[in-house]
């Protein structure tokens, strides 16, 4: 169980602070939740207490982990499956993983689609929510600016 305070990162949202553990009614259950403040984009997330594992959330991770981030947004990109349906699913399936390596092969991979080819509007917003999401736990982290975090990001493929 997490505390009040710590840091964690709710996959597909990003990472955040908990403020508070509250017992709501919703659909007619009484459960305990995480009420997490997000970093990014000032969203206030509910996560219930006895599903945190199913869903993956997890600490943020380290500096370490953090240099190993940016040195997989350095790699060169994955093979690019060319079904879209099929494209989508396996990116889809690395944000949900939680795992900060396979959200920063996401964004890269889109990034350099972007910039070669452009991206339809699905991917466009995948792009988006995968810079979301690197931005917000590399903020957590570092204590850093999120524009500044943003900068550096884009800047590695401008």
């Amino acid at each position: 169980m997490y505390a009040i305070g710590e840091k964690i990162v709710y996959p597909v949202h990003g990472a955040g602070i908990i403020e508070a553990v509250e017992t709501r009614e919703i659909l007619g259950e009484l459960r305990d939740y995480y009420v997490l403040r997000m970093c990014v984009g000032d969203m206030q997330v509910l996560v219930p207490v006895d599903s945190v594992e199913a869903v993956g959330v997890r600490p943020v991770s380290d500096m370490p982990m953090l240099q190993q981030m940016r040195g997989v947004l350095k790699e060169a990109p994955s093979p690019w499956e060319e079904n879209w349906n099929k494209r989508y699913r396996l990116n889809m399936d690395k944000i949900k993983s939680g795992d900060i390596c396979q959200v920063a092969e996401v964004f890269r991979n889109l990034m350099l689609r972007d910039h070669a080819k452009g991206l339809s509007a699905g991917e466009k917003k995948m792009l988006d929510n995968a810079r979301k999401i690197l931005v917000s736990e590399v903020v957590l982290v570092e204590g850093s600016d999120a524009e500044a975090v943003t900068a550096e990001l884009n800047g590695i493929f401008a």
